[in-house]
């Protein structure tokens, strides 16, 4: 027996020796290739990059995986404890691995005969996230075990759960708690209500199966679980636990503004961001980008190149087939079509499913809203509208809370022509024999009922960018009719000719070159032969005509063709290529006379560079979109500082500002008077009228904006710079004039202000010979803001110096 009990005892301590040598052994294989844990030290997770306007207000998120980071500061206390009842109840005993959970999870998973219950904890869990494969396999599962106990001992316990509600997946593209949070209840994490962290701390275990957007019952039940859970770990009191699973859950997402607002100023802030820091760093490196863009500048922006391109259209007669939706995209449509009740303001424009038409008009859906648009707006369309089709449309009003379609009366149809069916006819009309029976009346549910007006679809397309001159801030920037219909940015990316827009850099180059607003040009035919390739050009002023002697001051008013082709000459085209190049215009600019009449294409926003020399002192400022970038904690990472070129005097420039502001005053720009303030500028129009263009500024204010066909062209006769581009111009400006006080161009030293034929005019000093008299400020502003002062073509030439 005594050796019977010698040899059990050598048998233990044998299989002792050797299971501690497996186990050792294990520990040495399984840890062999292990990855090194402290870049998990280092945590650094995909985040989200947030774009925001000039007051703080978000413009759009660039991301890879939806992630905001917080802190456990900033969650309310119970959040991080429902994670823990459901996932890891120990948390804060364990050393990174749990055997008791382990044991259990053995025992009920053998009971339900499949794996039904895990036992890894969250410090495991983020092992095998963060560093190890997802394969289900012994060796995997001791690597992680041995990495969890290694990490508890470099981290704390607030550090390791930081990181798993910051990097865990809660399903609907969401990462981490704070998307969550947004995602399915439209808060931040700090507003979360015991019941809705209950119910996203169920989500873990499969984010797909217990989504409330997926199956509510079981994302229902799975709340339950958690909330019981923390009863039971006596982390809520029962009181809470009966109000939380009383409280009725409401699901709604957060309202991403992405490409919603203002599309084109968000992609070129993107395109800007990766050109800088590179794809990898704009989609996961969570910055946050300070731009420029004020939101009321945009919309009115948006708005007014829209109107401005539908008017053209219409002068044009044009009439658009409309756009048919297939049914199997209706639910897609809506998904994405939806606009954030705040937005809906009379002007906006939005793209709308027609649901029904009846004698009314024509009910129409966008997102989970609906609108009305009456019968008489959609004339032009001449009662071809039916359901499935894509319309534009306009808030011409909020909807009437006090009733559905009661929001929507009945309008009366507009007049049609003889034997033409009326809209409101042409919808109600009995069905022929085969046909589908006409949809119903829209049902009374309660819902409001939004007041739209239709809009047509222009097939031209155009831009605008505004920009503050002191700063070089952009403010506003519009790339085209429809970001959906088409990204490229007719602002930053297109090449046009600027037609007669140029010519005031010419004059710019002459007031250099010894002449003044007085010089006398002659405005008389004129012909060019080049002297290598023998070729003759005869260029021609707009109107046919020829005006004779005229100063220069009235020759750019006027936007008189041969007078400026004449001064081009004088001065030298080498001389004027320099300077539009020296104000940053980029295009193929060569030392020929054609140039002068604006015959190089360039782009719209480098022209708004170009102009900033006149806005400001003479000197240039580089637009910019972003003002500054941050790191996801605040560390200043770029400050986007001015950049300034001194290209012209301040002489010059202002002496410019005066014969721009003449334009205005009493030239091809008089419509913009309407502002009753000092303004300067200057209008373009391209032969065949292929494009129109308007460059007008202010002190505080410089505002650019052209259209034209993206395949060059003629927009009809008439479709000049004055009649196209700028009444866009002047929509923009009327809304956002008032946000500035009115203010004048400053005069600077070595200006002086004299009379020709009654007529004020800027000189340099030393060059103001034989000028009648010399103005004082006073005088001078009561002349550019009298509308009957004369233009004087007819000066007397005697007083006229070259």
């Amino acid at each position: 027996m005594k050796k019977l009990l010698i040899l059990l005892a050598i048998l233990v301590f044998v299989g002792l020796v050797f299971g501690i040598a497996g186990g050792v052994g294990l520990y040495y294989w399984a840890s062999n290739d292990l990855p090194s844990f402290r870049k998990i030290t280092d945590y650094r997770p995909p985040l989200v990059t947030t774009i925001y306007t000039r007051d703080n207000k978000v413009l759009g998120y660039l991301y890879s995986e939806k992630r905001f980071l917080v802190t456990l500061s900033e969650m309310p206390d119970f959040l991080p404890k429902a994670f823990l009842a459901a996932e890891d109840a120990t948390f804060y005993q364990h050393e990174g691995v749990d055997p008791t959970a382990i044991l259990r999870a053995m025992v009920k998973n053998l009971q339900q005969g499949g794996r039904k219950q895990g036992g890894s904890t969250i410090t495991q869990q983020i092992i095998k996230r963060l560093l190890l494969s997802s394969e289900k396999s012994y060796q995997r599962k001791v690597k992680e075990a041995i990495l969890a106990y290694r990490l508890e001992k470099y981290l704390t316990k607030d550090e390791i759960l930081t990181i798993y509600l910051n990097q865990i997946y809660l399903g609907s593209r969401a990462y981490g708690v704070e998307a969550a949070a947004r995602t399915y209840f439209g808060v931040h994490v700090a507003d979360l209500t015991i019941a809705q962290a209950a119910l996203l701390a169920g989500l873990p275990q499969a984010p797909s199966r217990y989504s409330p957007f997926r199956d509510f019952e079981s994302a229902k039940a799975r709340q339950k679980y958690v909330l019981g859970r923390m009863l039971a770990q006596n982390w809520i009191s029962q009181a809470q636990h009966d109000a939380a699973v009383a409280e009725p859950l409401v699901f709604k997402s957060m309202p991403d503004p992405s490409w919603e607002v203002a599309p084109f100023y968000l992609e070129e802030v993107r395109r800007e961001l990766i050109d800088r820091f590179g794809e990898d760093q704009v989609y996961n490196g969570g910055l946050h980008v300070h731009t420029a863009v004020d939101l009321k500048h945009q919309e009115a922006a948006e708005r007014a190149l829209r109107e401005g391109l539908v008017a053209s259209e219409k002068r044009r007669g044009f009439k658009p087939s409309l756009e048919k939706l297939d049914k199997d995209k209706y639910e897609e449509f809506y998904e994405r079509s939806g606009v954030p009740e705040a937005l809906l303001q009379p002007g906006r424009w939005l793209k709308a499913l027609v649901q029904e038409v009846v004698p009314a008009g024509a009910v129409v859906r966008f997102g989970d809203k609906y609108g009305l648009i009456p019968a008489e707006d959609m004339s032009w369309a001449k009662g071809k509208v039916e359901p499935g089709d894509l319309v534009w449309a306009s808030v011409t009003a909020l909807p009437d809370k006090a009733g559905p379609d009661k929001a929507a009366p009945a309008a009366k149809p507009a007049p049609a022509k003889p034997g033409e069916a009326k809209p409101a006819e042409a919808a109600a009309k009995k069905p022929k024999p085969g046909e589908n029976p006409p949809p119903a009346a829209p049902a009374k549910a309660a819902r409001p009922m939004w007041k739209l007006a239709m809009q047509l679809e222009p097939r031209i397309e155009g831009a605008i960018v505004s920009m503050e001159p002191r700063t070089g801030d952009v403010v506003a920037c519009v790339g085209g009719f429809s970001f959906e219909k088409s990204q490229f940015n007719r602002a930053t990316q297109s090449f046009r000719q600027p037609g007669s827009s140029f010519k005031p850099i010419v004059y710019s180059v002459a007031m250099d070159n010894g002449m003044t607003p007085a010089t006398v040009v002659m405005d008389g035919p004129f012909t060019y032969v080049d002297p290598w390739s023998k070729q003759t050009w005869s260029p021609g002023n707009y109107e046919g005509d020829y005006g004779g002697p005229m100063t220069i001051r009235s020759a750019l008013a006027k936007s008189k063709n041969l007078v400026t082709v004449r001064v081009a000459q004088q001065v030298g085209m080498k001389k004027i290529v320099e300077r539009a190049q020296e104000l940053g215009l980029r295009g193929d600019f060569g030392p020929f006379l054609p140039v002068s009449l604006g015959a190089v294409a360039v782009n719209l926003l480098d022209m708004v560079k170009a102009y900033s020399a006149f806005a400001r002192d003479g000197s240039t400022i580089t637009p910019r979109f972003i003002l500054d970038v941050k790191s996801p904690w605040g560390e200043e990472v770029w400050v986007n500082k001015p950049e300034v070129k001194q290209v012209m005097s301040p002489q010059t420039a202002y002496v410019m500002d005066c014969l721009l502001k003449e334009v205005v005053r009493a030239g091809t720009a008089t419509a913009a008077k309407v502002l009753g303030r000092p303004l300067a500028g200057k209008t373009g129009t391209t032969n065949d009228f292929q494009d129109a263009w308007f460059m007008g500024f202010s002190p505080y204010l410089l505002t650019g904006c052209y259209i034209g066909f993206d395949q060059p062209k003629s927009m009809g006769k008439g479709e000049t710079g004055g009649r196209a581009s700028l009444p866009i111009w002047l929509s923009y400006r009327k809304a956002v004039e008032d946000d500035y006080p009115p203010e004048d161009f400053s005069r600077p030293p070595g200006v002086i202000m004299g009379t020709v034929d009654g007529v004020p005019m800027a000189f340099k000093e030393g060059t103001e010979k034989g000028v009648a008299s010399i103005m004082d400020e006073e005088q001078e502003k009561a002349f550019f803001t009298d509308p009957n002062a004369p233009l004087g073509k007819g000066e007397d030439l005697l007083k006229q110096m070259f």
